[in-house]
């Protein structure tokens, strides 16, 4: 019914050894989600603003036995707000947290600056309000107006995921880069991004 993390971490593809930031961490279901298909390796930064959900998401991550999770205090709309170093990253999780965020451009500008050139970006929201089992209409931030948001600030447009009924879920690049097959490249020529050659 919902959107599941599992489901759509494994369409992201995580490579042992990456380094991953889950902005608005939550309860944790794409933190351990991303440690579990990083098997044992690598480390993910579970960054939240709720202290309570930290706790309990160290509590589940002991139990489960995960030892790849860090929980880090953060303002994601605030620069330098996760406390992480510039071009840190390999992979910034931004799953349901831009319909609750005012300034959604400082989260994804944050996303931006601890991600390395050609690291991989991952929004995860909802399609629409679902007569209020989502977020209020006024709330809802659609795939098209995420595309809006993301496509001009420095990032491009890799694939969209399959994330459940509810939900869209979009991979994106930071920098321009060469799409791996014909099929992306056809896709992003509709949206007209326009990608050169790989930075040597």
């Amino acid at each position: 019914m919902f959107s599941e993390p599992e489901n759509n971490i494994a369409q992201l593809g995580l490579r042992e050894g990456e380094i991953v930031a889950d902005f608005g961490a939550g309860a944790g279901a794409y933190s351990i989600a991303a440690a579990k298909a990083l098997r044992g390796t690598g480390r993910v930064y579970a960054i939240e603003v709720q202290k309570d959900l930290l706790s309990r998401l160290r509590n589940t991550a002991k139990e489960e036995r995960l030892g790849n999770i860090e929980y880090l205090w953060g303002n994601l709309e605030k620069m330098g707000g996760t406390k992480l170093r510039d071009g840190s990253c390999d992979v910034v999780i931004v799953s349901n947290v831009l319909f609750q965020t005012p300034d959604k451009k400082a989260v994804i500008n944050e996303a931006k600056r601890i991600l390395h050139h050609g690291g991989r970006l991952l929004v995860v929201d909802w399609s629409g309000s679902f007569n209020s089992m989502g977020p209020t209409k006024s709330e809802v931030i659609d795939e098209h107006a995420a595309r809006d948001l993301i496509d001009p600030m420095g990032f491009s447009f890799e694939r969209a995921i399959n994330a459940g009924n509810f939900h869209y879920g979009l991979v994106y690049r930071k920098g321009l880069y060469v799409p791996p097959n014909p099929e992306i490249a056809a896709q992003q020529s509709v949206h007209g991004t326009i990608a050169p050659l790989p930075r040597k």
